[in-house]
């Protein structure tokens, strides 16, 4: 209102009278309506907090996410793994006997003034039984096991990572002697200065913290961190220097009297034929690791089960492993044509897998479809294979583009089933030339970047796709 009005109304003779506004209400609701809000507010904080103190709902998640999620395991309450549970990986596990033998009796090292190592780093393909042979370090020792994958540490909020990770070490010095266990620690320890964009990532402040916690304490506390990972190439080499994952247990694949002994350590609960030869099993899976040999058992299993037999028997392995490797039988209802054609491009796989020197042996010939083939010529070497010849690997690319020539020869014309044949024969042939060497006119140059080796793997089958 202008100032001077009320000066305006006096001088021309108006008269003005002023009352106070009745508020119509009592004290009470002006004290709701003034601190109302603020009430809410300090009830909505305080439910929140005692949700985190029973450790769920909203309250759980924003007040525990420095809080450590690993999964601890100790021999008295939970089942007790052991050595007699890993199999097929023998040197490995006397890589790690040391190790227990430091957890069980430390001041069998420490009085000559040794130290066991800090950090052991299990490298290896994955379904090695990496993290089973770290339990069994725990169970041999007798000590409490903490269990965490390497992405649980990382979140989206800054800091979160690394406060985990001394959480983490806290809990296993209040119960020292412990083991700590990291698998896919690849995720987390990568190395830096690749992945940050102007400054340091949540990774790598995770990373930093690790590399702290590992210097800070002594070997004689009885804490010793394993980590597992199938890319020890992209580690960083803090990672690696000594003092902390200085030492490297590598986890193979297991040959063939390793297969053997993991089968009969899968099938102690699975009541088996008379007949049934493990070590006949064992010969026809190369290649495969104990995760694979615990899934063919499992598979084999179901299948005895699905048949409404009291035992497993031979044919239920061999059957189970088909389906594993070649794919689970297709109903499909195809031409006489179709038919014709798919089995003499099978054909022209098995004559040359026979013929051809140095090929692996024909095993299986099948035109009924299983997964994305429409038929499928299955060979597998008698004896286990560590080494590829160049005439190996040729008399490979030949059997491979024998259903095409087969095609070919027969009907005159090409279809689009030799598509898995030539995306196989020339990633062999590319790999030939630009990492192995084998070709005269380049010589000896490595023309590709190497693959990791705990990833690689060759199959041992030609499939027709449609």
């Amino acid at each position: 209102m202008d100032p001077g009005f009320e000066a305006l109304l006096i001088d021309n003779g108006v008269k003005i009278s002023a009352e106070p506004i009745d508020q119509g209400g009592s004290p009470w609701a002006t004290f709701l309506f003034g601190f109302g809000p603020v009430i809410l507010i300090m009830v909505f904080y305080v439910w929140m907090y005692r949700r985190a103190q029973r450790g769920g709902g909203i309250g759980g998640a924003l007040t525990g996410l420095g809080k450590s999620t690993a999964r601890r395991f100790d021999h008295e309450q939970d089942t007790k793994v052991t050595f007699d549970d890993v199999a097929g990986i023998d040197e490995a596990e006397n890589e790690l006997v040391e190790v227990v033998d430091f957890l069980r009796d430390p001041q069998k090292y420490t009085r000559l003034g040794g130290a066991a190592p800090k950090g052991v780093s299990l490298v290896g393909a994955p379904g090695t039984g990496k993290t089973l042979l770290a339990r069994a370090v725990a169970g041999e020792a007798g000590v409490p096991f903490f269990s965490m994958a390497g992405s649980e540490f990382v979140e989206m909020i800054v800091g979160v990572g690394a406060a985990r990770v001394r959480d983490l070490f806290k809990q296993a010095r209040e119960h020292a002697p412990a083991i700590i266990f990291i698998d896919e620690l690849d995720s987390i320890g990568r190395a830096r200065g690749q992945t940050a964009i102007g400054g340091s990532s949540e990774q790598e402040q995770t990373l930093n913290q690790i590399l702290t916690e590992m210097d800070g304490f002594s070997s004689r506390e009885g804490i010793i961190v394993l980590a597992a990972t199938n890319q020890p190439d992209v580690l960083d080499k803090a990672l690696l220097r000594p003092g902390r994952f200085d030492r490297r247990v590598v986890v193979n694949l297991p040959d063939r009297k390793g297969r053997a002994a993991i089968l009969e350590v899968h099938t102690r609960r699975v009541p088996l034929a008379p007949h049934v030869n493990l070590g006949e099993t064992a010969a026809a899976t190369p290649g495969l690791s104990g995760a694979d040999l615990k899934n063919l058992v499992n598979e084999a299993a179901l299948l005895a089960a699905r048949r409404e037999q009291n035992d497993v028997k031979q044919k239920d392995f061999l059957d189970a492993l088909e389906k594993i490797v070649l794919g689970p039988e297709r109903p499909l209802l195809m031409s006489s044509q179709d038919r014709e054609r798919i089995a003499y491009h099978e054909g022209g796989h098995a004559i040359l897998g026979l013929v051809v020197p140095g090929a692996d042996p024909v095993h299986r010939v099948t035109i009924v479809p299983r997964g994305q083939a429409l038929g499928v010529t299955y060979q597998r070497p008698d004896s286990d294979r560590y080494n590829y010849p160049e005439a190996y690997l040729r008399a490979r690319i030949v059997g491979m583009l024998g259903g095409r020539a087969a095609e070919e020869i027969v009907h005159g014309t090409k279809t689009t089933g030799a598509q898995n044949d030539i995306e196989q024969a020339t990633t062999l042939a590319r790999s030939m030339v630009t990492r192995w060497g084998m070709s005269d006119r380049l010589g000896l140059v490595q023309l590709a970047p190497r693959e990791n080796a705990y990833l690689a793997r060759l199959d041992g089958y030609s499939g027709r796709r449609p």
